[in-house]
């Protein structure tokens, strides 16, 4: 079976709007794009290219796809990532686009929660959900993730889409790994483990 991961960037206060530049995603207002670089560092890095070690997918939807697939196949071929994000299957959940221009993008068909699971089912690595957050949001609440790869970052936005956003459904999470960079970045991987536990001092 395999693996669902959820891999985003957060700030202190849980946004993950446009990370990556200033024009990257201007919806709804959004004036902090590009807010990432700043608060990261050489191990931010180190621990997003190993996300990508274990995976040969990513799930991807509409919005991120189009950011990426405008930005990768053009991208500085010294890159390391360059070769590693143009080579991998990518699957896009869209209501919209009928067809898909970047290699290796395959558009899912049908309801995106039976095409998941027919995804997980099938043969090979891990699957990368970068971005992409309202679908990563149908994905919590149908149960179909299985491990969040999160860097949390030392600034707060104060406005933008979140990844836990209003709505989502209470979930225990179990540390896999948690460690905290030079830059105060904290760096950590989970896995859903039920329901939450409540109790009182």
């Amino acid at each position: 079976m395999r693996k669902i991961i959820v891999c985003t960037f957060l700030t202190l206060d849980g946004v993950m709007q446009a990370p990556g530049g200033p024009d990257e995603d201007a919806e709804s207002g959004f004036e902090h794009g590009g807010w990432q670089k700043p608060v990261s560092d050489d191990e931010v890095g180190a621990a997003i290219s190993g996300w990508y070690e274990p995976s040969d997918a990513m799930l991807l939807g509409r919005k991120t796809y189009e950011i990426f697939a405008s930005y990768w196949p053009t991208a500085d071929p010294a890159n390391p990532f360059t070769e590693r994000m143009n080579s991998m299957d990518k699957y896009v959940a869209s209501r919209t686009l009928t067809s898909l221009e970047w290699q290796n993008s395959t558009l899912l068909e049908g309801d995106v929660v039976d095409a998941v699971h027919r995804l997980k089912a099938s043969e090979g690595g891990d699957i990368n959900v970068v971005g992409s957050g309202d679908l990563a949001q149908t994905l919590m609440r149908h149960g179909l993730v299985d491990e969040f790869r999160l860097t949390i970052h030392p600034v707060i936005i104060g406005s933008g889409k979140r990844l836990f956003a209003d709505g989502a459904i209470p979930t225990a999470l179990e540390p896999v790994s948690v460690s905290t960079t030079k830059s105060g970045t904290v760096v950590g991987v989970y896995r859903p483990a039920g329901e939450p536990g409540y109790d009182s001092y």
